[in-house]
């Protein structure tokens, strides 16, 4: 008997899809069931590496912690990884396979469907059910022909499906009834009902709402899902949450991180975020990175040298060396650890055109993009401290030069990763992920002054988890939902 699968999709991008798709399987684990999270298609560079040393959506990986399993590269088996506005690097299986212009990727997105149908019955064999989660929208009917992402790969595995529609944004109604407008009725009878998501206040005063959408399409509502701030606590999918303002905070630390435009991985100061001692403050081109900062984080990047020289023209380079001169700190995490140095060369065009471009100076030490990619999980400590640092690598590219002669981090098997400055205000290194171990993140900011930290991060992330899918059993008919599923 084939396991049980539900998938689904959204009237648009950032409707919610992966935060529902992560609650929902942590609900039905809950109910005893085994569960895999599963999305054919992604794009986002913020990334994940599997235990066989592959990389998958971030999204993808939470969804795998929420299911209690360990991330796989069948989980996501392709991965888009945005280089420039018209092109991406292609991810197949966890391996990266090239790169490719958006037109182009479009012509070769039919010779990819075997391989994605392969993982998701691969999952489907491990699993009672399968949780999958489609990409942008079915309403993009231009882009149908060879879809993976949503109806292309429902018609073709089979799978039932609900759409996902965001009320906050405004226009809930029409964007459900105007994608039931465009499908092909066969895509119509594949949707087995809608649920609404992100609705603050009264749910009541939306049943008219709800009687409208199931009277124009003949789908079923299954739920209305309340504003879920839990969703604070969990990193985001991609970098399109990075453009709604946030509140910097109160703390008395301030941390200061500049958005590039290709950042990667930036779930590595959500940590930071949720600690109440740190102001953390994500600065967005055309502001300077702010003069009280403690600490200027510069993050992970797709494009070293392209972002490099976008942070010299928004005058970043000039603000941070007026922090370092004030005696602020300054760390730099993969490719943010790259440009502290003074040399950064692409000789084999890896990310872009093939050259070189002087680094900020702060370190002693140069990198050269070159392959083989290092993706792998990571432990150790670091050096100063001595707490207990976990995480991974994910890079191309080797540095050196005398300030690696006193590393960052002390690695398992002897290794060591990083650089500091001889007065320690400046250091790098590759590892992501360093913040949520919760001995280091504390050692580290009784280094910039602060009190230290109480926070069990890995503690909160669950916690919020188990309130997320606290939240969709009580508004959503997951009944009703797993009843659909069998059908698949």
């Amino acid at each position: 008997m084939r396991s049980r699968a539900i998938m689904l999709q959204g009237t648009g991008s950032d409707v919610g899809k992966s935060l529902l798709v992560a609650g929902l399987c942590r609900a039905l684990v809950r109910r005893g069931l085994t569960v895999r999270p599963f999305k054919p298609q992604n794009m986002s560079n913020n990334a994940a590496v599997t235990a066989d040393g592959g990389e998958i959506g971030r999204a993808q990986a939470l969804q795998a912690r929420a299911c209690g399993v360990a991330p796989s590269v069948h989980m996501n088996p392709v991965l888009l990884k945005p280089q420039s506005d018209v092109g991406s690097q292609v991810v197949v299986r966890g391996v990266v396979v090239g790169t490719a212009r958006a037109a182009d990727y479009q012509a070769r997105k039919r010779e990819l469907l075997g391989t994605v149908l392969d993982s998701f019955e691969q999952l489907r064999g491990q699993a009672d059910i399968v949780v999958v989660e489609g990409a942008g929208s079915p309403a993009e009917v231009n882009l149908r022909a060879g879809d993976i992402a949503n109806m292309g790969f429902a018609t073709a595995a089979d799978v039932p499906v609900l759409l996902v529609g965001d009320i906050d944004r405004g226009g809930v109604i029409a964007s459900l009834v105007g994608t039931h407008a465009l499908l092909p009725r066969s895509e119509q009878d594949r949707i087995k009902g809608f649920l609404i998501n992100k609705f603050r206040g009264d749910v009541r005063l939306f049943d008219e709402g709800l009687r409208i959408i199931e009277n124009h399409t003949g789908w079923r509502g299954f739920g209305v899902v309340p504003w879920l701030h839990e969703a604070a606590t969990l990193p985001a999918e991609d970098a399109v949450a990075l453009d709604r303002p946030r509140r910097a905070g109160d703390g008395a630390l301030r941390v200061a991180v500049p958005m590039l435009p290709h950042i990667a991985n930036f779930d590595d100061f959500d940590p930071l975020a949720q600690e109440p001692g740190v102001a953390l403050t994500m600065v967005r081109a055309g502001q300077p990175l702010p003069g009280d900062a403690d600490l200027v984080i510069l993050p992970g990047t797709k494009t070293t040298i392209a972002d490099l020289a976008f942070l010299r023209a928004q005058g970043w380079d000039v603000d941070l060396l007026a922090h370092w001169r004030r005696g602020g700190r300054v760390l730099g995490i993969c490719g943010g650890y790259q440009m502290l140095g003074r040399r950064i060369a692409d000789p084999d065009g890896i990310e872009g055109p093939p050259g070189e471009a002087a680094g900020l100076g702060l370190l002693d030490v140069e990198t050269v993009l070159k392959g083989p990619k290092v993706l792998e999980e990571a432990r150790g400590t670091e050096r100063r401290s001595g707490a207990a640092v976990a995480g991974y690598e994910m890079h191309m590219g080797r540095t050196e030069g005398p300030d690696r002669a006193r590393p960052m981090l002390e690695l398992a098997g002897g290794v060591t990763d990083g650089a500091e400055s001889a007065d320690g205000r400046v250091a790098g290194c590759y590892m992501h992920g360093l913040f949520g171990a919760d001995g280091f993140r504390a050692a580290y900011l009784r280094r910039l002054g602060g009190d230290g930290s109480e926070l069990a991060y890995g503690v909160a992330v669950e916690r919020a988890l188990d309130a997320v899918a606290d939240r969709l059993e009580a508004a959503v008919d997951v009944d009703g939902l797993l009843a659909v599923a069998e059908g698949a």
